[in-house]
């Protein structure tokens, strides 16, 4: 099976990369169309500011590319927010493969939400094997609300997507790289489990 993690220059390549190899799947990064169309899987990580990092994507004509990509993607933190519709962050359209937005928290809310969090209503095959309220790590200070696509939650203050899910695209908003055994499971539900083309499994 080939593994792309997508290349636009904001990605945190070399933590998934060791979160991967040590599931033993080891992950070509590349920003070439063939190549990551060719994929099996691609995952499409990020770290940093939105419109910036969107200005990297259609540099790249991967804004277009990503999108029309029939296999499993797998969107990481700043890689699902940018799969949504529109983010506050930089007031940046998004892929607009997940239906919601995402916002920048309250004011009284600190920021950047570092640390562990706990997800519930866990729906999808990204979860298999995984029970409800396991703590995850996040670092993030804008969120994808909840809608039609959420297959994952944080219930606090301020409910948000923690996992997002539309037909063959899934994105989370932490980081599965960081967060140990249950994080590296997740990965691996990724990479070997079949999917079917909708939007609730």
């Amino acid at each position: 099976m080939k593994t792309v993690l997508i290349d636009y220059g904001s990605g945190n390549i070399k933590s998934i990369q060791f979160a991967l190899a040590r599931i033993g799947c080891h992950a070509v990064l590349s920003h070439d169309a063939e190549m990551i169309k060719n994929a099996d899987r691609v995952i499409f990580p990020g770290v940093g500011e939105a419109s910036n990092a969107m200005l990297k994507l259609k540099k790249s004509k991967l804004d277009v590319l990503i999108p029309a990509l029939k296999q499993p993607v797998l969107g990481i933190c700043l890689g699902m927010q940018l799969m949504c519709k529109h983010t506050a962050e930089g007031d940046t359209n998004g892929l607009g493969i997940f239906q919601t937005d995402v916002l920048k928290f309250s004011d009284n809310i600190k920021v950047p939400q570092v640390g562990w969090n706990n997800i519930t209503k866990l729906r999808s095959n990204l979860f298999d094997n995984i029970e409800e309220n396991v703590f995850m790590y996040f670092v993030h200070s804008f969120y994808a609300t909840i809608c039609q696509d959420t297959v994952a939650s944080i219930d606090g203050t301020i409910p948000y997507s923690a996992a997002l899910r539309n037909n063959n695209f899934y994105g989370v908003q932490f980081h599965p790289e960081k967060s140990g055994e249950i994080g590296e499971q997740i990965l691996k539900n990724f990479l070997v489990n079949n999917y079917e083309n909708n939007s609730s499994n």
